[in-house]
């Protein structure tokens, strides 16, 4: 049966997706019932939903906050949900971080705290330092993202500048039980680096911080630079005693979603070949670098005989150079089809499972083996698109745009490049 790639491609995502849906990647995971109360606290891109799924199926009485991205909220009973901005903080932010901190004073021994922490919760869950501002925070930050520093390094500066990242959350949730349920939206699944860890002790420290925005030639407020030199900026360490209640349970992953992806391909009678859930580095380059890859396998055979499709993912990174309307999956996408120059056979998908690419309310696109020649037809560069940083108008304008509306969950990029071999 003739293979519909554009319908492979969009299926193989959907389910990478799904399978990071709180609705049943979470219920397996629950922890018992305290005898004391249960309290929630949360925040990312997903936290309204597994709000929701705790909601559903918790027998016991419970309550709490959770901050969630602007339109991806979700109506909940007993759990309230507020809305904030991502990526870069706002003051919706910082009043709900601070209310999930009050929410925990007077935490007992037999109290038990759920934290709900997902992609996105480290812009989300924003409370200053004391001496940092929010508009410090907020320059920081937008300099931080268009640097092409990794997110873990972005992350690492983020949590010691903040109230309540970087573990201390977890210290004022002490000396009640605490169990946090995450999603994973970052190479290598590292607590410390999903939503910047505010409930698992940092092994980084304020040194780190500050070499990182030298490296990357950062200026930063006085306020900031100041704050960084005080011991006020380091955060709690693995060792810190009020983390001995603590757990951390994962309930969704990159490599889950791939392998999620990865079965959708086999029933089509196409052979998947998982690469990498954790990529990096800069999009364009990730993107020539899998052109490549394609090439070799739709031309030569190798390493992998079509058909087959070559699943990844991970977090690139942009270093922004203009003024478009990009995202690093659209970026990868775009230098993707320009090194690979219009191979046969070779279609391929980028986007981020959260539906949001950059700051576009678009997820990514699909590139065809015709891709550069309709641009032609409509008058778009190519080349010039990825220098400004213009892939969403590119892939807009060809009309393989991909555009979900919020999903409601975060695990991350997703990549498929099928080779059907003619």
């Amino acid at each position: 049966m003739p293979i519909d790639e554009r319908d492979l491609l969009r299926r193989m995502f959907d389910a990478a997706v799904e399978s990071a849906q709180p609705a049943h990647a979470l219920p397996p995971f629950l922890p018992k019932s305290p005898t004391g109360r249960t309290l929630v606290v949360g925040a990312g891109k997903a936290s309204a939903a597994m709000a929701r799924a705790l909601e559903d199926h918790w027998q016991s009485d419970l309550r709490g906050i959770v901050v969630t991205r602007y339109g991806h909220a979700v109506e909940c009973r007993r759990i309230e949900v507020v809305e904030a901005a991502h990526p870069v903080p706002d003051a919706a932010g910082v009043a709900a971080a601070r209310r999930i901190l009050a929410s925990l004073a007077g935490a007992m021994r037999d109290d038990l705290v759920i934290a709900l922490i997902s992609g996105g919760g480290s812009a989300l869950l924003a409370l200053p330092a004391d001496g940092v501002s929010l508009s410090d925070k907020q320059q920081v930050n937008r300099a931080l993202l268009a640097s092409g520093a990794t997110i873990a390094e972005i992350n690492c500066v983020r949590r010691h500048l903040s109230a309540i990242k970087g573990g201390r959350l977890a210290a004022a949730a002490y000396p009640a039980r605490l169990v946090t349920l995450a999603i994973s939206d970052v190479p290598g699944d590292d607590p410390i680096d999903i939503a910047s860890g505010p409930t698992v002790g940092d092994p980084t420290t304020r040194e780190d911080a500050r070499d990182l925005l030298r490296r990357y030639a950062i200026g930063v407020p006085a306020s900031v630079a100041a704050f960084l030199e005080t011991d006020a900026a380091e955060s709690i360490k693995p060792d810190d005693a009020r983390l001995a209640n603590a757990q951390y349970r994962l309930i969704a992953t990159p490599q889950k979603a791939l392998e999620a992806a990865a079965d959708v391909a086999r029933t089509a009678g196409v052979t998947p070949f998982i690469l990498s859930d954790s990529i990096e580095g800069e999009a364009r380059d990730a993107g020539k670098v899998l052109s490549g890859l394609a090439r070799q396998v739709a031309t030569r055979g190798q390493p992998f005989a079509p058909p087959c499709v070559l699943l990844s993912g991970g977090e690139t990174t942009v270093t922004v150079r203009g003024d478009g309307r990009g995202g690093r999956n659209v970026e990868f996408l775009l230098a993707f089809a320009l090194a690979l120059r219009s191979v046969p056979g070779v279609y391929a998908l980028a986007a981020d499972t959260d539906g949001v690419d950059g700051a576009e309310e678009i997820a990514g696109a699909i590139a065809t083996p015709d891709t550069l020649t309709r641009a032609f037809e409509h008058h778009r560069s190519a080349v010039n698109d990825l220098e400004r940083n213009d892939a969403h108008a590119f892939f807009e304008a060809l009309g393989d745009s991909i555009v979900t509306g919020p999903t409601r969950t975060n695990v991350n990029d997703f990549r498929a490049i099928l080779v059907t071999g003619g």
